[in-house]
């Protein structure tokens, strides 16, 4: 038996149409682009497809193998962007937004010793999700550890908020608000992680001066 969609806040509720007409091609194609460096709103429809299997309108299996997919697909496409263009583009552009050659092997030393772990948790960062795909292939991290790095990720991320939207039911308004709020906390975390790596790399550089 069906049971009724509880109420939706404003982002799911503007996509709640397309998700009707489209279905499991609107998760697919959403959570594929939201992922390959697209700013779509991948997250926001794999929360609502997972309430509309809570209610009975889709199912869930369908709905974490579709999104899981995608999500895997859509970062190896932004890796192979960034592998076979992404190098040209920074020699190319980069100077107008800051991004040199001296940057950009920063980027390649940092990812070396972290990359695994910030392909698995970018999923989680809005800005991060988009571009970690580019941002490994362009810094040339081995396909052989991205690979498995990306589907742990894209397993983490879909069951995480899978999970939320199923069971959250007519209390998705405060669940979503609260996930909003999480991945803030997220996103000032990581820019945090980074000045301390930044600060100790500098204090690195003027030691051995």
């Amino acid at each position: 038996m069906t049971a009724a969609t509880p109420e939706l806040p404003g982002p799911l509720a503007a996509l709640a149409p397309y998700l009707d007409h489209y279905g499991y091609l609107a998760v697919g194609v959403l959570v594929l682009l939201d992922n390959a460096a697209l700013p779509v709103p991948g997250q926001t429809v794999l929360i609502l497809a997972a309430v509309f299997a809570g209610a009975g309108r889709l199912d869930l299996a369908a709905v974490v193998a579709v999104a899981l997919v995608a999500a895997v697909a859509g970062d190896c496409l932004g890796y192979l962007l960034g592998r076979s263009g992404g190098r040209a583009m920074v020699q190319r552009y980069g100077r107008y937004v800051w991004l040199t050659e001296e940057r950009l092997h920063r980027g390649e030393e940092f990812f070396a010793r972290y990359g695994g772990r910030v392909v698995v948790i970018a999923r989680f960062i809005d800005g991060l999700r988009q571009t970690n795909g580019i941002i490994a292939g362009t810094t040339e991290m081995p396909w052989r550890r991205f690979l498995p790095c990306n589907v742990l990720g894209a397993v983490l991320w879909v069951g995480v908020w899978s999970a939320v939207g199923y069971l959250a039911g007519s209390n998705i308004d405060e669940v979503y608000r609260q996930a909003l709020r999480f991945q803030l906390y997220l996103l000032i975390a990581v820019g945090v992680l980074a000045v301390l790596l930044a600060v100790r790399h500098l204090v690195r550089r003027r030691r051995e001066r």
